[in-house]
């Protein structure tokens, strides 16, 4: 990804890490929240895309399951730290 990160969300149909994250939910169109979550919405399709290549299985599912809660959570704590504005 190139350094310079556009703030406008994708007119295409959303992947599912930008469903996930939320890619087009930015009030204050700040910069840094739209490449956060550009970031961690990569990282879910890479995990998403990964899992999708294997049968279901009962500790791969719960493991995909868990990672990409994980990937949420941390998107979001990382969204509240850089607008957290006091």
């Amino acid at each position: 990804m190139s350094e310079s990160v556009m703030s406008t969300p994708p007119t295409r149909p959303l992947t599912f890490g930008e469903q996930l994250v939320g890619i087009t939910f930015n009030p204050s169109n700040d910069d840094k929240v739209f490449k956060l979550k550009s970031l961690f919405a990569e990282a879910a399709n890479i995990i998403q895309d990964e899992h999708s290549q294997y049968p279901e299985g009962g500790l791969r599912q719960m493991l995909f399951v868990h990672t990409i809660v994980e990937v949420l959570n941390a998107q979001m704590n990382c969204v509240k730290l850089v607008t957290l504005k006091y």
